[in-house]
This record gives structure tokens, C-alpha cells and sequence, in this order.
């Protein structure tokens, strides 16, 4: 009863990060009502599937988790009434602002209604992780959802490309207007470039795999292996990596491109310089993604035009610093805990300059829209859970781990970087798909050395 129990939620799990990108990156109110029903029903399976255990076998997991809470705690003050002296306490200028309404308990957030969606999501996301952790449980299990996020990021990237291509004026599923960039069933082509580079991390990290298991086998012979790993039956998982490195340059996204690119030379560097002497079959195949992806195959495919946008990049062109700017008052009025979840769009109009004309929903920077949001509370605990996975992993990388085992490690550290590199110029982290995929890559880490290792996940 319990591995059919098992089974279900875990198939559950990988068809639910199929389909979360597919709705328009689950960024509307029925979709991420989909996603949360779906993260609260696979969370709960999970408590009756482990409800023999102590703690439901978190224990050796309490670091992360408690971050988690602690981050949690701070989006439920937000929405929680409190007394006018506690409100004072956290938030003096929040109490200022309601002290005209005949009341005794008060808001921290100034968007209570954004902060009570926030909370409900963040609360989805952390069910996410926790059933991450209590699902996959061996190296297949590994293995099999980096390549269901490969393939998700596969489709994307071909839809993307098929509708740029097609001519038609509209998208065939949602109807929305097609430009010359490629945002697969994203609105966003931002958000679309930040998903195909955590998928395009996950497909490198499977090469990475297979890379590693040739070595295992016969070490002087790392040229076939690496030649059987680029032609044999791995085939299928470098066409892909090459298909999203199109819908990526088709994209036209500076910053995605950027952000792929930079975070896969500097996780390839780090890996090369742990151990030289077997890091060859790595270094030809970074080598391969950069003459092959970059410079020949995505230059049929308007790599120009992204370096033209580059290179045409300046700040007198773009209002992102102003953005930023008129933004630093919001966060020392609401520096502990935050002017709310989701409150961005709201706030930030009662502070830009007369020079700032268009709307922004965004800070185009989402170190400082979490600032706002959470506060420097909100924002030290999730820089502290980012921090935990990428010690974990580069620990895993360094240590003499399973082939699946690093080249999971591999992936995750190419997604931290390239997230936190995109992070500086735009909000990838607002769209739910590509928040539940991070969320995903945070914990995979966390997991790797509790795993059981599965011969069989390596054929």
C-alpha cells in the first residue's frame, strides 16, 4: 500500500512540474490556485506515507526547514492583526499610516489582500520542498526528474521556437500577440529565458552524469567515453540541451543568455580546478555547448541580434536604475519585516520621481522587490536557504560522491549562479514555474548524500 502510495504522489509531483509552465508559467489566479491545491493535496499524501516515522523523517533536514518557517512567520505577521504597540515595535511608519482608522489592531502589510495570496503560494512552495524531500529517495528518482525538467524545458523551447517561426500573429493556445521573440506558453520572455536556464542546467548536469559514470568504468579511456556519451544513446539529452539553447537565443533576453552561459563556464571552472586531471571529458564538453550551441547552431538563429542588444545596453536608455533608486526609500520606511508580500506595485507609485512615466508591478530586481516585501528579515532567511544548498552541492562536487550525485550538484550550482546573476536585472523569481523549479533545485542538494544508490539509475 505504501509504494503504491509512494508511486502515485511521486508520478503526481513530476506531471505537476510538467504542467505548471504550460498555463502562461501558472502566473495567473486560477493556475497557482491549481499548483496550490496540487502542492497541499502531495504534502498531505506524504504525511499519511510517512506517519510512522519520527518527525516524518525530517529530522536530519531541520536547518533548511527551519529557515523555511522562520521565512513563513514573517509573511503570517504580515497578514496577522496585531496590537498598536507590537505594530510600532516592527513597523513605526506602518503604524503611522493607519493611525486615521478608528481601530486597535493594525496591518504590517500595505497590501493585505496581495500579502494573503503571497503567503498561500510561499506556503505551496515550501509543501514542494518538504515532499522533495520525502519522496526521492534514490539516484533514479534523481536522475528521472532532472530529465522530466529537461524535457519540460525541451517543449517550451520548441513551442517557443515553432511560434516565432510559424508567422502567425497569435499564439495557437492563449491567443496572445507573438513578437519577434521567442516566450514559449510564457507572457514574458524574460521569465521563458530563466526557465529554459534552469532546464538547460539540469540537461548539463545529466551530460555531467554520464560523463562521470564513463570515467568510473575504464579511466583511460575518458575519450570514448566521452565520444559514447555525445553519440550514443545520451543523443536524445544533447539535441535537447541544443534545442533550449535556440528557444534561449530566441528569446532575445540579454540577461538569460548571460546568465546561462556565465554561471555553466564558472560551475566548469570550479570543477576543473577541484581535479584537473579528470576533468577533461567536462572541459570537451563545455567546449562542445560553446563552439557547437553558441557560435554556430544559435547564430542561425538571431545570436546577433542579442549581442546587438548588448552591446546597445546603457543606462541612459533604461529607467531599471531609477527604478532602483526611488525603491531605496521604501525599504528604509519598511526595513524590518517589510511593507508586505506582493505590495510592490502598490507602494513603489507614492514614491518614483515625475521622471518614471510607465507602471512598474515590478522592481526589474528582485533582491530589492524581496527587500521591500519581506524586509531585511524575510530577505536573511531565503539568503540563508539559498546559501545552505549551494554548500551542500559544492561540498558534494568536492567529495567523492555517486556519478548522479554530482552531476546533480553540477546542475543545482549552474541554476543558483545563473538565478542570482538574472535576479539583479528582473523578477524570474515571480513567476510560480519558475519559483517551484528553483524550489526544487534548492532541495535537491539536501538530498543527495541521504540517498540510496541505485545501480540501476546509472543505465
Amino acid at each position: 500500500m505504501e509504494f503504491v502510495l509512494h508511486r502515485f504522489l511521486w508520478n503526481y509531483l513530476l506531471l505537476l512540474l510538467v504542467w505548471l509552465p504550460i498555463p502562461l508559467g501558472s502566473n495567473r489566479p486560477w493556475a497557482w490556485l491549481i499548483f496550490e491545491l496540487s502542492a497541499f493535496g502531495i504534502m498531505l499524501g506524504c504525511v499519511v506515507l510517512k506517519r510512522h516515522d519520527e518527525w516524518l523523517g525530517l529530522a536530519k533536514y531541520k536547518t533548511p526547514i527551519v529557515l523555511w518557517l522562520a521565512f513563513l512567520v514573517i509573511c503570517l505577521l504580515q497578514i496577522f492583526p496585531l496590537p498598536a504597540s507590537l505594530t510600532e515595535l516592527i513597523s513605526p511608519n506602518r503604524l503611522r499610516e493607519q493611525l486615521t482608522s478608528p481601530t486597535q489592531w493594525y496591518y504590517l502589510s500595505t497590501d493585505l489582500g496581495q500579502s494573503q495570496v503571497s503567503f498561500i503560494k510561499s506556503l505551496g512552495y515550501f509543501c514542494v520542498f518538504l515532499s522533495c524531500l520525502l519522496l526521492i529517495n534514490n539516484e533514479k528518482h534523481l536522475r528521472r526528474l532532472l530529465l522530466v525538467i529537461l524535457l519540460s524545458g525541451t517543449f517550451q523551447a520548441i513551442y517557443g521556437v515553432f511560434e516565432v517561426l510559424s508567422g502567425y500573429g497569435f499564439s495557437p493556445v492563449f491567443d496572445l500577440a507573438i513578437s519577434e521573440s521567442a516566450t514559449g506558453s510564457f507572457v514574458y520572455k524574460n521569465h521563458f529565458a530563466n526557465f529554459l536556464m534552469l532546464c538547460l542546467s539540469a540537461g548539463v548536469g545529466l551530460m555531467v552524469t554520464d560523463i562521470e559514470i564513463n570515467k568510473s568504468h575504464k579511466a583511460q579511456d575518458w575519450r570514448i567515453g566521452l565520444i559514447n556519451t555525445l553519440l550514443s544513446s545520451k543523443t536524445v539529452i544533447r539535441i535537447c540541451l541544443a534545442i533550449m539553447v535556440i528557444g534561449l537565443v530566441m528569446s532575445r533576453s540579454r540577461m538569460g543568455n548571460v546568465a546561462f552561459f556565465s554561471a555553466m563556464i564558472a560551475v566548469s571552472v570550479f570543477v576543473f580546478l577541484l581535479d584537473r586531471k579528470k576533468s577533461k571529458g567536462l572541459g570537451l564538453l563545455l567546449i562542445s555547448m560553446l563552439i557547437i550551441d553558441l557560435f554556430i547552431v544559435s547564430h542561425w538563429f538571431g545570436l546577433d541580434k542579442v549581442q546587438q542588444r548588448l552591446a546597445e545596453t546603457s543606462l541612459s536608455q533604461e529607467n531599471r536604475d531609477e527604478v532602483v533608486l526611488d525603491s531605496l526609500p521604501i525599504v528604509k520606511d519598511y526595513s524590518i519585516i517589510g511593507a508586505g508580500a506582493g505590495s510592490f506595485y502598490s507602494v513603489f507609485p507614492g514614491y518614483k520621481n515625475s521622471l518614471i512615466n510607465a507602471f512598474y508591478d515590478h522592481a526589474h530586481n528582485d533582491y530589492l522587490e524581496i527587500l521591500i516585501e519581506y524586509g531585511i528579515l524575510g530577505f536573511t532567511f531565503l539568503g540563508l536557504l539559498v546559501l545552505f544548498s549551494f554548500i551542500k552541492a559544492m561540498t558534494a562536487l568536492k567529495k567523492n560522491a555517486s556519478p548522479v550525485s554530482k552531476g546533480t550538484a553540477f546542475a543545482c550550482l549552474m541554476a543558483y549562479l545563473g538565478m542570482l546573476i538574472h535576479m539583479s536585472v528582473d523578477f524570474p523569481l515571480q513567476a510560480p514555474a519558475n519559483a517551484v523549479y528553483f524550489v526544487i533545485l534548492l532541495a535537491l542538494p539536501l538530498i543527495s548524500k541521504n540517498i540510496i544508490v541505485n545501480p540501476s539509475a546509472r543505465n
